[in-house]
């Protein structure tokens, strides 16, 4: 989240007569919140606010009022953090991934823990269907073929593949898996899936295993959480399996994206079947609108004593 809003904090008489709750934004500086909650919850942001103080001494300044937090982006929420804030009952998400949040250090200091919910989940769905579309008939290479010049040079391009009839393996099928489900079920594809539990409910072939899913699929889209248990998941055996026709699309965590990005590497930049997304599948006008909705509603329900909207299940 990148759209820029100043934060301010107001004196100390303006704090006496001020009653909207105090939530602080824990945030990295490249990442900014990208819509406004001032109307509803008094923010306190100590990057916008405190550019001549510490962090540090500007959090414990404020720590014993501090009940909630916002992060935003991947802005870490580990033990040291919490160290500085011992009042804090609830930590609000702003993504569906929470890796960055140490939920074992939540769990054991009675911390509660939203995400987005399922806010980005169709705008990631539609991204992910999107890139299939352009692996198989090779849009982005097309494109760059004619603004390259090499249309009137070559004028037998490569012929690309049909989506419908296509089998396709689902990592994970949570709330994006089952919204790219439903999506390709209307392309006429053939889902089957993975996830850490059979769900009763989905009427898809289930794969314990994710190498047996690659060896049954055409493609692979993982749209799994990042987890221990999922890091790497997609590995040599995965891809063997899947074979060199095969196709994955990388949505996990709710968004495209790469290891140590933006670092990307190199070898991706010169590959005609390979296309590169700069973590934006679920970032939409209307995505943002429904996560200002989702992170508004746990607040006010924490403030309230009333039941979160899109609480983190721990395990």
């Amino acid at each position: 989240m990148s759209a820029r809003e100043n934060v301010n904090i107001p004196s100390g008489n303006e704090e006496e007569a001020d009653h909207r709750p105090l939530v602080l934004v824990h945030r990295l500086p490249r990442f900014v919140l990208p819509f406004d909650m001032r109307t509803t919850f008094r923010l306190l942001d100590p990057i916008s606010s405190a550019a001549d103080e510490p962090p540090q001494d500007f959090l414990s300044r404020h720590a014993p009022s501090i009940r909630a937090l916002i992060t935003v982006g991947p802005a870490p929420v580990n033990a040291d953090l919490l160290d500085l804030l011992p009042s804090v009952r609830l930590v609000v998400g702003s993504s569906a991934g929470v890796d960055h949040i140490d939920l074992n250090e939540c769990r054991r200091r009675g911390i509660a823990v939203t995400n987005a919910g399922s806010a980005f989940s169709e705008d990631v769905a539609d991204y992910a269907v999107a890139l299939l579309l352009d692996v198989f008939r090779r849009i982005s290479a097309a494109d760059r073929f004619v603004r390259s010049g090499s249309w009137p040079r070559k004028p037998e391009y490569p012929l690309g593949f049909k989506l419908g009839g296509k089998r396709v393996g689902i990592v994970g099928l949570g709330s994006i898996g089952s919204e790219v489900a439903k999506r390709l079920v209307a392309f006429g594809c053939r889902i089957a899936y993975n996830s850490r539990n059979k769900k009763p409910s989905a009427p898809y072939t289930y794969h314990a295993n994710v190498c047996d899913l690659a060896v049954n699929s055409d493609v692979i889209v993982v749209c799994c959480a990042l987890t221990k248990e999922t890091h790497h998941i997609i590995n040599k055996d995965v891809m063997t399996g899947l074979g060199k026709g095969g196709v994955i699309i990388n949505v996990g965590r709710g968004l495209d994206l790469f290891e140590k990005e933006p670092d990307v590497p190199k070898e991706l930049f010169t590959l005609d079947n390979v296309v590169l997304s700069p973590h934006r599948a679920g970032l939409t006008t209307e995505s943002f609108e429904a996560v200002r909705e989702v992170i508004t509603a746990n607040l006010n329900a924490f403030f309230s004593n009333k039941p979160l909207l899109s609480p983190v299940q721990y395990e």
